[in-house]
């Protein structure tokens, strides 16, 4: 796997799913990405699990993909097994985009996907992620290229979406 400091795009890293297997990212090759750390106790859990899923079956056939990595490092709002999460968001919120294993975003055990991540896009603080619900979007050549606050809702970055995947 490549180490975050030589990676030039997402699709150089390889992460678990759910159930543990690995995933290497180039398989999203010429796919629009949104990659968002997820949490089920949150305040913003509804809407941002609500506006995903909206956004993602409007435009999962033209070539968006949304990657969601559950954390549990903002106010252990994210405490539940991996199964858990998997069932909360798909019963709850019918979310049928991919669901990985547990990471860290910040911090000695950060995942090496979003320490590059962090080092192609500082948010107005620096590199740490905020809170849960951070959103970074990806072009389809594996290039971060906007950040955008947990607070921001998912609906409202749809025009960039549009952009990158060539659609009006």
């Amino acid at each position: 796997m490549a180490a975050a400091s030589s990676a030039t795009s997402v699709h150089d890293f390889t992460v678990k799913d759910a159930s543990g297997k690995d995933v290497d990212l180039s398989v999203y090759k010429g796919k629009v990405l949104l990659i968002v750390n997820v949490a089920s106790q949150c305040g913003l859990t509804n809407s941002n699990y609500t506006e995903l899923s909206q956004v993602y079956e409007k435009y999962k056939g033209q070539g968006l993909e949304i990657l969601a990595f559950p954390c549990n490092q903002f106010g252990g709002q994210e405490p539940g097994t991996n199964e858990e999460i998997v069932e909360f968001a798909c019963t709850r919120f019918k979310a049928e985009y991919p669901i990985f294993d547990k990471v860290d975003v910040n911090g000695k055990e950060v995942s090496p996907l979003y320490k590059f991540l962090k080092s192609s896009k500082g948010g107005l603080f620096g590199d740490s992620i905020k809170w849960n619900f951070s959103k970074f979007l990806v072009d389809k050549e594996g290039r971060v290229v906007d950040r955008y606050a947990p607070t921001t809702s998912p609906l409202s970055i749809e025009k960039d979406i549009k952009k990158l995947l060539g659609v009006s």
